[in-house]
């Protein structure tokens, strides 16, 4: 086992697509984890399902390279905004900090939330400017940015003065200066083993082990992960659990199975001393953000507070006519039990219940719910969820609603539709920079803004822009944002779509599906081309007579309808629509179905107006 003088833990923060998870296969593969004729895989630390399809990172891992005679520990984080509570709680098991910043786009909002965090703990960071081999890199304007950022930032001293190495993950390549290609990583592992504190825990006073991150397997239940702060741990143990924010916990368990992060693999291990990561199962109720003490000395950690909620969403057992037809998991007993599991291990969400069937959940964002809601419906849950609601603050007296600052990345010539349409949504230009051809703009905009704006947003820079948000702070409301210039088609009556009632629909907006499609009266099958609802019956079928008219045999010819993503259904939501998620299908319909009940609070809404 290595000494303490021996081990170093990491993270790797960076905003999203930096090259984090390609980095790190590199340093796996220098770190001679795999075998000389072992097969590979491209971003090996995104390991789900979703991770590998998005191509982002959504959960933090462990793993851990040896270089010479160290260990060193690596926590890859995620690099998107909505996961910022997964970056938050690992921060505590590292003592320091890869920042990695792309040599084309330079430090984003991401960047910014994560490094401040790292910041307010002490930790010391070793800048990594990743892509340099990129044709529009501009590495020296990014290094002055970066630099700007620390002083904005408060940073130490120490910190201000933090090594740069400049790196190629692709290549799997290092070097001290940006004008000297490099040839392996041993620039970047020199660097960590150098600068980068050893942990300064006492391996022989009393057991003090903090909950960072929980895993889960169906053999042994729940797996703690943390790093042991001081004392030794053995299998076979007996800890107390303990709480620093709760001190009535304290409960008695006993470490079953302990293991180590070697590669990409946990090896058994009979004991392990302070400064290690750890994993260990045996204690079926542990949660992240507790204390595992010594019973004789319980001195439970301080936990990093994590950032509240933003966004708020309900979901509810599925309760239209087609409920039940796909979903293996469709109660509300179901329902709860996986929110509840869910909470187990993602600290930044909140679920409340709300009557029988009904669950407030909320979340950092919309990216953070929609991945919840895809994750369930691959598992086989069926459910309901409203339009995202945001959470807002009474500070002072005042309501006040979540603020994200927003930077956008887009070509000269698409900068006037960007600025109208956040002008539109209360959005304030903060800044405006040339980067070669592109500008590069920055606005503090509400949340509630930014609901539905990504593909409006890419519509306008035509695909080619770039955009990012984090929350930046709370400030009073803005007043009243329009969602959707448009309106709904909805059907009127339940049956099978066919080309004939398609046909004639399509002449009033664009449509969501095609002939063949099963509907039921409510459901919104396409988008209106006016600013209102209308209904649609697409399930007419042509009269067939013996009279012929000229023109009547020709070929009805349909447009292909637009498939939309779960992010795109949640994006395209009226308040008075639910979206129905299924593990085949997302249905999108009125809260009401009947048609004249619809009218009738029509015209009461209007009339109170």
């Amino acid at each position: 086992m290595a000494s303490q003088e021996n081990i170093r833990n990491i993270a790797i923060i960076a905003h999203v697509d930096h090259g984090k998870t390609t980095l790190v296969d590199e340093m796996l593969k220098q770190g001679g984890i795999y075998r000389e004729n072992q097969a590979t895989v491209e971003r090996v630390m995104d390991s789900g399902d979703l991770e590998r399809e998005r191509g982002i990172t959504i959960l933090a891992k462990n793993t851990s390279v040896r270089y010479k005679d160290y260990k060193i520990n690596i926590v890859d984080t995620p690099g998107h905004a909505d996961f910022g509570g997964e970056v938050e709680r690992i921060l505590k098991m590292v003592n320091g900090v890869i920042l990695l910043v792309d040599a084309a786009e330079g430090p984003m909002p991401q960047t910014r939330f994560v490094l401040q965090k790292a910041l307010e703990l002490g930790h010391k960071v070793i800048v990594a400017v990743n892509k340099i081999d990129k044709p529009d890199a501009r590495i020296h304007e990014v290094m002055d940015e970066v630099l700007e950022l620390l002083l904005d930032l408060d940073a130490t001293d120490e910190q201000f003065n933090s090594p740069t190495v400049f790196c190629s993950g692709r290549q799997g390549t290092a070097s001290y200066s940006p004008d000297e290609p490099g040839t392996d990583l041993t620039p970047l592992f020199e660097t960590i083993v150098n600068y980068i504190d050893h942990p300064q825990g006492d391996e022989t006073a009393p057991l003090q082990l903090l909950v960072s991150s929980i895993d889960y397997n169906e053999y042994v239940g729940r797996i703690a992960v943390g790093r042991v702060e001081r004392g030794t741990i053995r299998v076979n143990q007996d800890v107390v659990i303990s709480d620093y924010h709760d001190p009535s916990v304290r409960d008695k368990g006993k470490v079953v199975a302990l293991y180590t992060f070697e590669g990409l693999t946990k090896q058994p291990v009979q004991e392990a001393k302070a400064g290690e990561i750890v994993a260990l199962s045996g204690m079926s109720d542990i949660t992240i953000g507790r204390t595992l003490c010594a019973p004789d000395t319980v001195e439970p950690l301080p936990f990093v507070k994590i950032s509240d909620p933003t966004i708020e969403m309900t979901f509810s057992v599925n309760d239209s006519p087609f409920a039940g037809r796909d979903g293996k998991y469709v109660t509300s007993r179901n329902l709860r039990d996986r929110l509840e599991r869910e909470l187990l291990k993602d600290v930044s969400l909140h679920v409340t219940e709300q009557g029988t069937d009904a669950f407030n959940v909320a979340g950092r964002g919309e990216m953070h719910l929609s991945i919840l809601m895809e994750t369930m419906r691959r598992e086989g849950y069926e459910f309901a969820v409203s339009t995202p609601r945001v959470l807002t603050k009474v500070i002072d007296g005042v309501v006040c609603e979540p603020i994200e600052r927003m930077v956008a990345d887009v070509p000269e010539n698409c900068t006037g539709a960007v600025i109208e349409k956040m002008g539109r949504r209360k959005g304030d230009l903060v800044s405006m920079n040339p980067m070669g051809s592109r500008f590069r703009l920055e606005f503090l905009v509400p949340s509630r803004g930014l609901f539905g704006y990504r593909n409006e947003f890419l519509t306008d820079t035509r695909g080619e822009g770039i955009m990012s948000s984090v929350l930046d702070s709370y400030a009073p409301m803005k007043g009243d944002i329009e969602r959707r210039l448009t309106g709904s088609l909805v059907a009127f009556e339940t049956g099978e779509a066919c080309s004939y009632g398609l046909f004639n629909a399509q002449e009033r907006g664009s449509l969501f599906i095609g002939a063949g499609t099963p509907v039921y009266a409510g459901m919104v099958v396409g988008i209106c081309s006016r600013n209102e609802d209308m209904e649609v019956n697409v399930c007419k079928k042509k009269q067939l007579t013996n009279m012929r008219a000229a023109g009547s045999d020709e070929a009805l010819r349909l447009v292909t309808p637009r498939v939309f993503s779960l992010e795109q259904c949640l994006e395209f939501l009226a308040d008075d629509e639910i979206l129905e998620c299924t593990p085949k299908n997302l249905r999108i319909r009125k809260r009401e179905l009947d048609h004249a009940e619809r009218k009738r609070q029509l015209m009461k809404k209007r009339s109170q107006e």
